[in-house]
């Protein structure tokens, strides 16, 4: 037996090493858009993620030419301290510390036999000197990011938008009230939110009733109108804007969350009432009779029996049309444009036509995440169930 297993074992190898390969492929861009995100901006113009954990630029042609003399803190010779702002303010530029390194110190070479940096190398290191000095400190990781792109700032350090002047851009009270300024985020999630929620909740509503129709009303046509639905599916949404951005001009929802709504619902019923009434329809058919011969209602058999039993379907549901409605950009910008911009229409102007600002995608990609992440983990243990409806009877 324990020679079957190994061999079985052996045999899985492969396809658990392609797993494995697979999920790092997935894993891999998204955690180094979590290390950008986290990242101050300064530094995310300088270098990759990937060195996210190495000391900072300048900090090994400095060890090179300069921390056998000075210490490795920039400290050891108390008459040239190199955490002395006022010093280092001296040698901003790459040239202005080269001349230093070449002028004698008491009659001796100042670099003595060390070799003096070429240009490159200097600046680096006067980059270097103004980060241990306090002018230009700056964390490994910070939230600022997310901060600006909620709030809409540039990572500017002086960035008021409704606050006082002279308020610093990171206190609270300016955040809170800067989340509406119409550069950020803030306004955004909840447009999104508030078109997100109704799109999904009335799609879920108007399926559940229809597909307990279809399970078990009988009526004429039943199963020519079952199939008319699933035709539907396949009719792409884009033929369809123009005639009803026609419409919707003619009766004033242009440019508001109920045409938006009408919309989401109207592409989400033939999906949603295809999946429902997979569902019901494989509810054990005694539990209905039963509740009939007790007397119930076809009312109380909905919401007693089939809505309860179809929590599974409604969870998946949620999952898929939230997801849909969430991550959508041409209805939204179709029927509400930038007069009430959602997530993935105020994204895309976080970036400015010269490509400034681009660092701000990072959190604003986690932020749009974070919530369609939750509702699907929140709702993941209903998920295979809720796709499996119907594929199985008895």
């Amino acid at each position: 037996m324990n020679a079957n297993r190994f061999k079985q074992w052996l045999g899985g190898l492969p396809t658990h090493f392609i797993l494995i390969g697979l999920c790092l492929l997935w894993l891999l861009p998204a955690l180094g858009l979590l290390v950008t995100s986290l990242r101050p901006f300064q530094d995310v113009n300088e270098n990759g993620w990937w060195t996210v954990l190495s000391p900072p630029k300048g900090a090994s042609q400095y060890a090179a030419s300069c921390a056998e003399c000075h210490g490795s803190d920039g400290t050891q010779i108390a008459a040239a301290d190199l955490t002395n702002q006022e010093l280092v303010q001296k040698y901003r530029r790459s040239f202005t510390l080269i001349a230093l390194l070449q002028k004698d110190f008491d009659a001796q070479p100042h670099m003595g036999a060390t070799p003096v940096p070429d240009e490159q190398a200097a600046a680096d290191i006067a980059a270097y000197l103004r980060r241990i000095s306090g002018i230009e400190a700056r964390p490994r990781f910070t939230l600022d990011n997310y901060v600006d792109a909620m709030t809409g700032y540039r990572g500017t350090a002086n960035y008021t938008s409704d606050c006082a002047a002279g308020t610093q851009a990171l206190d609270l009270f300016c955040d809170w009230r800067d989340l509406g300024n119409p550069r950020g985020m803030g306004r955004a999630f909840l447009n999104s939110l508030f078109v997100a929620i109704p799109s999904t909740l009335l799609p879920i509503l108007f399926a559940a009733f229809a597909a307990y129709a279809f399970s078990w009303f009988h009526f004429p046509g039943r199963q020519f109108l079952f199939a008319l639905l699933i035709g539907l599916q396949i009719v792409p949404l884009q033929m369809t804007l123009i005639p009803i951005s026609r419409l919707y001009a003619q009766l004033g929802l242009n440019g508001t969350f109920l045409g938006v709504w009408l919309f989401h619902t109207g592409f989400g019923l033939p999906y949603a009432i295809y999946l429902m009434r997979n569902f019901i329809g494989s509810l054990p058919r005694e539990l209905f009779e039963s509740a009939y011969l007790d007397g119930a209602t076809h009312w109380t058999a909905f919401y007693r029996l089939a809505l309860p039993l179809s929590v599974p379907a409604i969870a998946s549901l949620g999952i898929f049309q939230f997801l849909w409605i969430w991550n959508d950009l041409l209805v939204a910008l179709v029927f509400l444009g930038g007069q009430h911009p959602v997530l993935t229409y105020q994204i895309g102007n976080m970036v400015t036509s010269l490509g400034s600002g681009w660092h701000l995608l990072t959190a604003a990609a986690f932020i749009s995440m974070a919530l369609p992440m939750i509702v699907f983990f929140g709702l993941q243990r209903f998920f295979v169930r809720g796709l499996l409806a119907g594929s199985v009877k008895g």
